[in-house]
């Protein structure tokens, strides 16, 4: 199945947030948390770009800057 846009942004907050912890507490858990979730994230935007006929790169860079740098809600 392939995964939506939004699916990758909610891989990457995952993997974001499991480097995070892996940061606050390295350790082997915490470490292969996060490596895992980064493989998700990797795996899922191949298999994106792949359905959609686009860049994995340009996916990849939408993906983490939505979750980087989200644009600010309207009011």
């Amino acid at each position: 199945m392939a995964h939506t846009f939004e699916d990758l942004v909610k891989l990457e907050a995952a993997a974001e947030e499991a480097h995070a912890a892996y940061t606050a507490s390295p350790d082997d858990d915490t470490r292969a948390a996060w490596l895992a979730a980064a493989d998700a994230f990797q795996a899922a935007v191949v298999e994106h770009a792949a359905a959609e006929g686009k860049s994995r790169y340009e996916v990849e860079m939408a993906a983490k800057k939505a979750v980087r740098h989200p644009e600010p809600e309207a009011a």
